[in-house]
């Protein structure tokens, strides 16, 4: 049987100490250095994450102000050609109007003269007949 006695109780505190020890030395401070160096990098890591998430937020802002200012150039320069083709329109309206008014004032001169010449053709003929029904007359 086990006997429980001074010499053999600080025997084994002895041992349990030199375990401790040897415990500590060859386990627990590399599994804390493990531990510290693996929290040291997650660290890092998300120090980077956050870095990059800024930078990629700078560079979208860059892009959408750099899309908005191509929306404004594009929008200035729609209103521009749009600006040139109601130029071209009025243009092109005022010009056929005034063509337009050219030939109806050609046409109403060559109808006046039309008008004129049936006018004289006509008083000619009925002075024709006129003569010609007076010589009827009087010759009959």
């Amino acid at each position: 049987m086990l006997e429980f006695n001074k010499v053999w109780f600080l025997v084994q505190v002895a041992n349990f100490l030199i375990l401790l020890v040897l415990l500590n030395i060859i386990l627990f401070r590399p599994l804390l250095n493990l531990f510290k160096e693996r929290e040291d990098r997650t660290k890092g890591f998300l120090d980077e994450v956050k870095r990059m998430d800024e930078e990629k937020e700078r560079v979208l802002s860059q892009i959408n102000k750099r899309l908005s200012e191509a929306s404004q150039e594009a929008k200035k320069v729609r209103e521009g050609l749009r600006n040139e083709g109601v130029e071209a329109n009025r243009k092109t309206l005022e010009l056929a109007h005034k063509e337009a008014m050219e030939l109806t004032e050609k046409a109403r001169m060559d109808l006046e003269a039309e008008v004129k010449r049936a006018k004289e053709r006509l008083r000619s003929e009925v002075e024709a007949f006129a003569e010609e029904i007076v010589k009827k007359m009087v010759g009959v």
